[in-house]
């Protein structure tokens, strides 16, 4: 059945070319090489595409045996049993022996084939994978500690990857196809799924997983990660217990919601917080807390429920706090409204690269909700409803830093002024390729250091002072 993986004989060499004047007849001994041997990365490939051809066939006779309806009542034990006796069977019908390592994994493969999904259920498994990116069936890469890496992991074809895509839509209630050519979706694990299928994606479908954390990083462990540093946890513990509505601001992947996470654990455990996003990714620890999640449109185009709606809604929650995810769009007029209306301290996060950015894009979001308001009004109400915005980013070197602590004061004439409280400077590069760099303050005493020491946080001056930090 393998014949094809087979080596070729190596004796079955091609006649080689006489020299030149020399007789046909009596062809010149070649001298006899010492036979070449297969080089281990090339063994291992061809072990694997033998192991992959094989799990294919296995995998038919497994649809072919199994009751697919009873799989979902089925006890793991009881299920992984019954798919090694028919793979067993199946093998020795085939005349194939595996080893006792390679069967382990065929089996292994095979149960995620049928209750998991196929290839990718070893990288959802590992913790030390915060994304996963699947472009197209031969290539997948993920992310370790902000770094990029291509796994050796890959789908049999374009057919296999459409299958494990259709398999993740479906659980949800969801579709995806020619006709609706993009998804996004929710693991049951909580995981963020997006995918885009051709003819829109061009070389094969390309999937993207944002692994959802089960334990989630409190503000220790993002102050030993070297995230912030212990003053300004000190600042964001005053900033948030007294209510000031904070923006989280960064790129992509920057950890934004995560800051957002660590923020959240400042909040009294005695205030009701409602929370809104387009995926459930906030892992608040309070009593209090209702959950809501915006909702697509379905096939039809109707039923869609937007973030707005929600936030709307929420309004008349009686919450004391109103946190979303991420504001992307005509949502940001209500949430202006809302944190200009009595529910101070409600947090958002908001793509920017530094503060002033996200202000600029608060300002255009408004715009494009098609709202007619002078800019110095969008200003107004932007100055008066947002108190701090925190940036995070990611450095080259693949670490997260809180690189900036922004306040707005207010307005001066049509300008919204601002002032950093804390930076992050970098010093340098290391020979590994490590950013150098420390936390310090910028010697600006804060905006709010009257409203902290009435609410009994009376912040040091010293905290303020600069080079303080790493």
């Amino acid at each position: 059945m393998f014949s094809r993986y087979k080596k070729a004989d190596a004796g079955a060499a091609q006649p080689a070319s006489a020299p030149q004047g020399q007789d046909m007849a009596t062809p010149a001994p070649v001298p006899k090489a010492a036979p070449a041997k297969p080089a281990p990365v090339d063994k291992e490939r061809k072990r694997k595409e033998r192991l992959g051809e094989l799990k294919v066939e296995l995998h038919k006779r497994l649809l072919e045996n199994l009751n697919l309806a009873a799989l979902e009542h089925a006890e793991e034990k009881e299920l992984r049993g019954e798919i090694q006796a028919i793979a067993a069977e199946a093998l020795e019908e085939l005349g194939i022996v595996l080893n006792k390592e390679d069967r382990q994994q065929l089996n292994q493969e095979l149960y995620d084939e049928v209750v998991g999904l196929g290839p990718l259920e070893p990288l959802l498994k590992d913790e030390s994978v915060n994304d996963i990116l699947v472009n197209g069936p031969k290539q997948i890469f993920v992310e370790r500690s902000g770094k990029l890496t291509l796994t050796d992991i890959t789908f049999k074809d374009e057919r296999h990857l459409l299958r494990i895509i259709d398999k993740i839509v479906s659980a949800v209630g969801r579709r995806v196809d020619e006709s609706n050519p993009y998804v996004d979706a929710r693991l049951a694990d909580g995981s963020r799924f997006n995918a885009m299928v051709p003819p829109i994606a061009v070389d094969g479908s390309l999937v993207s997983i944002r692994k959802f954390k089960k334990d989630k990083l409190g503000i220790e462990d993002l102050v030993k990660f070297g995230a912030f540093t212990e003053e300004m946890a000190a600042y964001l513990n005053a900033a948030v217990a007294t209510r000031l509505n904070i923006i989280v601001s960064g790129g992509t992947g920057s950890g934004k919601t995560t800051t957002l996470n660590a923020l959240s654990s400042f909040i009294d455990n005695s205030e009701r917080i409602l929370t809104i996003e387009d995926t459930a990714e906030l892992q608040l620890q309070q009593t209090h807390v209702g959950r809501m999640e915006s909702r697509p449109p379905n096939v039809e185009g109707k039923g869609a429920v937007t973030q707005r709606d929600c936030l709307k809604n929420a309004l008349r929650m009686r919450p004391d706090r109103i946190i979303v995810g991420e504001t992307r769009g005509e949502e940001v007029i209500d949430m202006l409204q809302a944190m200009n209306t009595g529910h101070d301290g409600s947090m958002t996060t908001i793509h920017a690269n530094n503060a002033r950015d996200a202000v600029s894009r608060l300002e255009n979001m408004v715009a494009m909700a098609g709202i007619e308001m002078p800019l110095k009004a969008v200003r107004s109400q932007i100055a008066s409803a947002v108190n701090l915005i925190v940036q995070a980013s990611r450095l080259q070197d693949g670490s997260r830093r809180m690189v900036s602590i922004t306040e707005i004061t207010g307005m001066e004439g049509e300008v919204i002024s601002m002032q950093e409280v804390f930076r992050y400077e970098r010093l340098g590069l290391a020979p590994d390729g490590k950013i150098i760099g420390r936390f310090t303050a910028t010697g600006v005493r804060s905006h709010y250091s009257e409203r902290f020491r009435q609410w009994g946080y009376d912040l040091p001056a010293s905290l303020f002072e600069p080079n303080r930090g790493m």
